[in-house]
């Protein structure tokens, strides 16, 4: 069974950035799409954006196009989420995903990462 951990959350000022990192346990990484979502308070969770089990094709939310970028190292077991030009409308909890190619919905997930954007 993969499993998830989350980290490089914290609180920046507008216009900063962070990297989140999202490590896996388990040999099957490298089989699973990898996903960020998050969710604000009162809000339902939202996808952020996607990367393909090779690491090539690549899926933005609109509001992360430009400013954000995903990634992975299937070496390090591990998928990256850079955040640049961060706004205070980024604030949320960071959630890291997983699905199987063939499975329809992420059904593993991290704890999940606080960011804040705040002056």
């Amino acid at each position: 069974q993969v499993q998830l951990v989350e980290s490089g959350g914290g609180l920046v000022q507008p216009g900063g950035s962070l990297r989140l990192s999202c490590a896996a346990s388990g040999r099957t990484f490298s089989t699973y799409i990898m996903g960020w979502f998050r969710q604000a308070p009162g809000k339902e969770r939202e996808f952020v954006a996607s990367v393909s089990r090779t690491g090539e094709s690549l899926n933005l939310a609109d509001s992360a196009k430009g400013r954000f970028i995903i990634s992975r190292d299937n070496a390090k077991n591990t998928v990256y989420l850079q955040m640049n030009s961060l706004k205070p409308e980024d604030t949320a909890v960071y959630y890291c995903a997983g699905r199987r190619y063939f499975e329809p919905e992420y059904d593993l997930w991290g704890q999940g990462t606080q960011v804040t954007v705040s002056s």
